[in-house]
């Protein structure tokens, strides 16, 4: 085998290399988590929103929770006045008693706007304990994307190690030079520096070279760099 051929070898697995990266990239596993994760952000968003709705409620009931005490404790304080017998005025004990009636009507008031809160809290509550199951459902379905992600990436991780590995050796064989050509011609035409010439035509670019073009090449040395004349890969006589 000579240095051409094990360049070519050399192409084989460099282009290998080149398919299992891609693999790697375009792994349907990943797609797949990466769409789980959108879900994932989109229901965490939503429940956010949830979130937001209910301690807004509740802050509102609180705020009403506090008035009604504040109520409360005036109304009883009114209510001790009144029949405390410091009060003997008439009038005075009817304006009492009128504090005391609008106070209690005020509670009674702002305890209705409170159970009114309570019940709009429920289907919220409701709703948040549903999220919280499927999100937990979600983080399953995750951690189960995860690891099929991580079983295909290993799998290809190895793969490339192996080839990456008979690489080495094949290039440790090839000439110096020849291959500094290879590699500068690799960066050049998109990963495919050398292909075989079978009979008039380019494994590279599938095109037929000229009859003049073939007949120059074949009173060529065999050692000789002979490239395509239309896509100027190296070919392998």
């Amino acid at each position: 085998m000579n240095a051409f051929d094990d360049l070519l070898r050399l192409q084989e697995h460099d282009t290998r290399v080149d398919q299992l990266r891609h693999r790697l990239d375009t792994l349907p596993e990943r797609a797949a988590r990466d769409a789980h994760l959108d879900r994932v952000a989109e229901h965490d968003a939503t429940t956010a929103e949830v979130n937001d709705r209910r301690d807004e409620l509740a802050r509102a009931q609180r705020r009403l929770e506090d008035e009604v005490a504040n109520i409360s404790a005036k109304a009883d304080e009114v209510d001790t006045k009144l029949y405390s017998g410091s009060v003997t005025s008439p009038r005075e004990l009817q304006a009492l008693q009128d504090d005391l009636d609008s106070l209690r009507r005020r509670q009674r008031q702002l305890e209705d706007e409170v159970l009114e809160l309570m019940e709009q809290l429920e289907p919220v509550d409701r709703e948040l304990d549903t999220r919280a199951s499927e999100r937990a459902e979600l983080d399953r379905q995750g951690a189960a994307l995860e690891a099929a992600l991580a079983e295909a990436e290993a799998a290809i991780a190895a793969e490339l190690a192996t080839v990456q590995a008979e690489r080495a050796e094949i290039a440790a064989v090839v000439p110096t030079e020849l291959l500094d050509h290879y590699e500068q011609l690799r960066r050049r035409l998109q990963g495919i520096a050398v292909a075989r010439l079978v009979g008039s035509q380019c494994g590279g670019c599938h095109l037929s070279l000229s009859a003049v073009e073939l007949d120059r090449i074949k009173h060529e040395p065999p050692d000789a760099l002979v490239h395509c004349e239309e896509c100027g890969r190296l070919l392998v006589r």
